[in-house]
């Protein structure tokens, strides 16, 4: 009955167009043609012909049928070709899958991978790093460096020994008062650093300490007066020889003093190094005349990150 009742609206339409002179098509007609006419009978071709008028002309897959190609095609073949590809029925489904879901999922998919890589990398790695730094703890207590315990006066007069400076990091530099240029320099940079040092927050603060290698002219009042012109917690430590060459033998520092001129001046020739000490008394670094106030700024606060303290044994 359908296909009977689409033939008849078809000839007719046919018949009508002819007769009038308008093409025979039934998704456009041209000026002067009447198009009401067939539409009366047939009012769900209406319908049909505004779905096509209304689409630009490029959404159709092909230039649209006359009425005759309707006819031998059939209302089942001819149906697609007048319906707009957005058109399509809930039996058809979506042309193409939505392409920003199946993006969506990739990318929190690959994101949650990357990201379980990076955290386990991340764990390792620190494990990696806390393993290191025991060993290399336990190696710094095997090395035969800084082990004794020194008892030397400060430029105040009162007796200090190592075990006054543990817990605290300390730098430590072996010169004399009358070194003309080397030893004030490396004072001057052991300024810097321990000022740069106290200017940055969450950073223990760093002890500085001065031991000479000729105690024979660095008594305590010679050291009170060359130590007031660097770092106001600079601690100056003077003794006997003998004191001065134990605590110099405990950090393999060499020294000797050269012959006398006729002013009874010399000078002493000494390992020209800047010693880092951990808070339990440990040796981690030492810096010679090469290494700059920023290197050693960036050595030393590399290290006090990396500290652990160690547990008494």
């Amino acid at each position: 009955m359908l296909m009977l009742q689409v033939s008849r609206c078809i000839n007719f339409d046919f018949r009508h167009t002819m007769i009038h002179g308008a093409p025979g098509t039934l998704l456009g007609f041209a000026s002067g043609a009447r198009p009401g006419l067939p539409f009366r009978r047939c009012p769900w071709l209406l319908g049909v012909r505004k779905a096509l008028c209304s689409q630009p002309a490029s959404t159709y897959r092909r230039c649209p049928p006359s009425s005759r190609e309707l006819l031998h095609l059939g209302l089942k073949q001819a149906a697609p070709c007048l319906i707009h590809p957005s058109y399509r029925t809930f039996s058809q489904g979506p042309k193409n899958p939505t392409p920003g879901y199946t993006l969506r999922t990739r990318l929190v998919v690959t994101l949650l991978f990357g990201g379980g890589i990076l955290a386990t990398w991340w764990y390792v790695y620190a494990e990696k790093q806390q393993k290191m730094q025991v060993q290399r703890m336990e190696q710094l207590k095997k090395v035969a460096l800084g082990h004794g315990c020194f008892s030397l006066l400060d430029h105040t007069g009162q007796r200090r020994t190592k075990a006054d400076f543990l817990g605290r990091w300390v730098l430590m530099y072996f010169g004399f008062t009358h070194c003309p240029d080397i030893c004030p320099d490396e004072l001057e940079k052991l300024t810097n650093v321990v000022k740069a040092l106290d200017e940055e927050a969450g950073l223990p603060s760093v002890q500085p300490l001065f031991i000479t290698v000729d105690p024979e002219r660095d008594d305590v009042a010679a050291m009170a007066r060359y130590v007031k012109d660097f770092h106001p917690r600079l601690v100056g430590l003077t003794g006997t020889p003998e004191e001065v060459r134990e605590a110099s033998q405990d950090y393999r520092v060499y020294y000797s003093k050269g012959p006398k001129d006729e002013d009874n001046d010399y000078i002493v020739d000494h390992t020209i190094l800047i010693y880092l000490i951990n808070p339990d008394g440990l040796f981690l670094d030492y810096y010679n005349r090469t290494v700059s106030d920023t290197q050693m700024l960036q050595s030393i606060r590399n290290h006090m990150k990396a500290y652990m303290k160690m547990s008494p044994k």
